[in-house]
């Protein structure tokens, strides 16, 4: 898990704050969070935990994985499938049976592409075996 990287958070926060047209004390209402903890979090010195973060994201209308990345609590590739499996999850028009399906052959995909690219990995720097028959 990377450090977290409360610099760009709070200018990431700051930015989304103001898209919002919100004031510093109208998303700390909104999120449950103190107007002096929020400013601190904004300027960099304080590090919010996940559940924070989640109300912040919650009270901003963005995902909450956005925030998580912003915060080095995930990596872009985790947030991709964390967002992946919520689309499916609450699409509506599909039931319960046919998202755990759509779900496993997702995963099985991944699982596909992520030996294909560990084996194109290790044949890259394998030496080659033409070499070793040589006299």
């Amino acid at each position: 898990m990377a450090s977290l990287n409360v610099g760009n958070l709070g200018e990431y926060l700051r930015e989304q704050r103001r898209q919002a047209q919100l004031s510093l004390r109208q998303l700390s209402e909104a999120a449950g969070v103190s107007n002096p903890y929020l400013s601190q979090i904004e300027r960099g010195l304080r590090k919010p935990s996940a559940d924070i973060l989640q109300q912040l994201a919650k009270a901003l209308r963005i995902s909450a994985e956005t925030l998580y990345v912003q915060a080095g609590i995930l990596d872009e590739r985790d947030r991709d499938e964390v967002e992946t499996r919520a689309v499916i999850l609450a699409d509506p028009s599909i039931n319960e049976r046919q998202k755990q399906v759509l779900l496993q052959i997702y995963e099985s995909f991944r699982k596909e592409n992520a030996l294909d690219t560990a084996g194109t990995a290790a044949a890259a720097g394998a030496p080659d075996a033409s070499a070793d028959e040589m006299p």
